[in-house]
């Protein structure tokens, strides 16, 4: 009997427009809290040899803090592409990670940055400089004139 009146109690509080929207901010404000701790540059990304292992740069860069994943692109083939991605556990081991730019692994230079976010609305047209030999050209796509039958018709 209690959990049907709980139920009936939780059914009321769900057909609240009130208690929805209230929700519905809590629910948003933890996934950008989620988000903001996911997002807190605790990867930074290296240029390294093509024959490097996974445990070879997590060794390399144990000094800097403690490695949570080391991730080794790969191309289309399983052939390496010559970068990995490095996620540390603590966001000041990024910090620790950038002075060993230009070290050497396996003879060849690494180059380590920070791995960077991508930020929304980048990408936007930003049109393109008019040139004497084009015409006009509007952002529209380009529509043919009609066509006209070369003799008329009755």
């Amino acid at each position: 009997m209690e959990a049907d009146d709980e139920m009936a109690a939780a059914d009321a509080d769900d057909q609240d427009p009130q208690s929805s929207k209230k929700n519905l901010e809590v629910m948003k404000q933890r996934l950008k809290e989620i988000e903001e701790e996911a997002g807190a540059l605790r990867e930074m990304h290296a240029k390294v040899d093509y024959a490097c292992t996974p445990k070879e740069v997590q060794q390399h860069f144990q000094s800097c803090g403690t490695v949570n994943r080391v991730t080794i692109l790969t191309n289309k083939f399983g052939q390496p592409k010559g970068f990995a991605y490095v996620e540390f556990v603590e966001v000041e081991a990024v910090q620790n990670a950038l002075p060993l730019n230009e070290s050497e692994l396996h003879g060849r230079q690494l180059k380590v940055s920070a791995k960077r976010t991508n930020v929304p609305g980048m990408k936007q047209y930003r049109g393109r400089r008019a040139s004497p030999y084009m015409g006009f050209r509007s952002r529209r796509p380009y529509m043919p004139p009609p066509f006209y039958a070369p003799f008329a018709y009755g």
